[in-house]
């Protein structure tokens, strides 16, 4: 090296120790980026399975997950998925982008099968309708378009599914409660419901569940359902229905859309929400589908393009496969009927066991009530137990579910629904 050079950088030695200062400086300053980062609580039902997979007792039992197994406790998938999924393989599809909008079929079929396929919304085409990342992304995607669009705050029922409050909260809206449930006698708080909508401020979002309450499984019956559509149509609220359990609730698909077939003839332009998880057994496809009831096909089209707008910079666009698989059951009338049984037989099963539970509680000199295990409906029974309870029931008998004594009836089987309900009587005994 001549000596400009050695002037110019140093020597050997000297830009060895230089790179060596600046290397530490650059990994303190990068570790700097992430030092306040605190660490996060856990999901509460994350932090239930990893404790579960860790007990060793021969017995334990999980009732705690929103997800379906068999009576042999393991997951279930229906005959007509499997069918679909050999009819997509031999078409060999391509796996190119899907639209921003998803799967058009899918999306069409997803709103006849909630709508109805004589509704006239529908036939009028003033719905704005997308495929989702399933309910959840659905979800955020309609909180963040009325924040967009001069929304502030969102009505849900107290209690609700907890991640309501976070995905509406992320979306950068303030998250009001109003009563639902009774604690004391076990029951819909319709009174409270009706009181704390009807003062809600003019023009308000209130979040609804179609069917199934989740966690309580507690619905208003279609009359009550009536009065509340007048209520919320006074008051001037916009209604966005939560349907994560179409056909898994009672096995009545048409059924379990009565609240949502209601409002519309009531004339409410409402907003709903489709998860495909539940229903269709498709957990990780990850397949929803989020529609907007605009007043006229014009307005729909404005509101679609604006929900495109929403969409593009969150995940441009949504799996197909997932979509793919609903899609291929409900546009053909054999894999529709059996779609339709093979859900009854899920939602016939977890009846049956809400029966058994009861029965055998009752049984046992239970000084309690349980009739409302058997009044609630959908995956969750809505137990009474208190922290206390829920954790003499993890800590004695090894069977885990959420604090707030919900229990995922999925997870009773003909199996362990002895052991189950003996256990709960020993921690409620007084």
């Amino acid at each position: 090296m001549n000596t400009a050079m050695i002037c110019q950088f140093g020597s050997k030695s000297s830009r060895q120790r230089l790179l060596t200062t600046t290397a530490v400086a650059a990994r303190r300053t990068l570790s700097t980026f992430w030092s306040d980062v605190p660490q996060g609580p856990p999901d509460p039902i994350i932090g239930l399975n990893e404790a579960f997979a860790k007990d060793t007792f021969p017995q334990k039992v999980n009732v705690g997950v929103g997800a379906y197994r068999g009576d042999d406790g393991k997951p279930h998938v229906l005959p007509c998925v499997r069918e679909a999924e050999q009819i997509i393989n031999a078409a060999q599809l391509d796996h190119e982008y899907a639209g921003i909008i998803g799967e058009p079929q899918f999306v069409n079929l997803a709103l006849k099968f909630a709508y109805g396929n004589d509704s006239p919304v529908l036939a009028n085409k003033q719905v704005a309708g997308v495929q989702t990342l399933s309910g959840t992304g659905g979800l955020r995607l309609f909180g963040e378009f009325i924040r967009k669009f001069g929304h502030s705050h969102i009505y849900v029922p107290n209690p609700t599914w907890g991640n309501h409050i976070p995905i509406f909260q992320n979306s950068g809206l303030e998250v009001r409660k109003y009563r639902y449930y009774d604690t004391t006698s076990s029951d819909l708080d319709y009174d409270g419901l009706l009181s704390d909508i009807g003062d809600a401020p003019a023009g308000s979002a209130v979040l609804l569940h179609a069917c199934a309450h989740n966690p309580t499984g507690m619905d208003p019956t279609l009359e009550q359902w009536a009065e509340i559509s007048q209520l919320v149509k006074s008051k001037g609220l916009l209604p966005f229905f939560d349907c994560a359990y179409q056909g898994f609730a009672s096995g009545n698909a048409p059924q379990d859309a009565a609240a949502i077939r209601l409002f519309v003839e009531d004339g409410h332009n409402l907003a709903l929400v489709q998860s495909f998880s539940k229903n269709f057994g498709l957990y990780g496809q990850r397949v929803g589908a989020l529609s907007i009831v605009g007043q006229d096909a014009h307005e729909a089209i404005r509101l679609l393009s604006q929900l495109k707008i929403c969409i593009r910079p969150s995940y441009s666009n949504p799996p197909r496969h997932g979509a793919r698989i609903v899609s291929t059951i409900l546009s053909d009338d054999r894999l529709t009927t059996d779609f339709i049984d093979q859900c009854k037989d899920m939602a016939d099963r977890i009846n049956s066991m809400r029966v058994q539970l009861r029965s055998i509680l009752e049984g046992a000199g239970s000084d309690r009530s349980w009739e409302h295990v058997t009044k609630q409906i959908g995956m969750f029974a809505y137990s009474g137990l208190s922290k206390e309870e829920v954790t003499a029931l993890r800590d004695d008998h090894h069977i885990y579910c959420t604090l707030d004594g919900r229990i995922s009836m999925a997870g009773v089987t003909s199996g362990n629904v002895d052991y189950i309900a003996n256990a709960i009587h020993e921690v409620t005994k007084k």
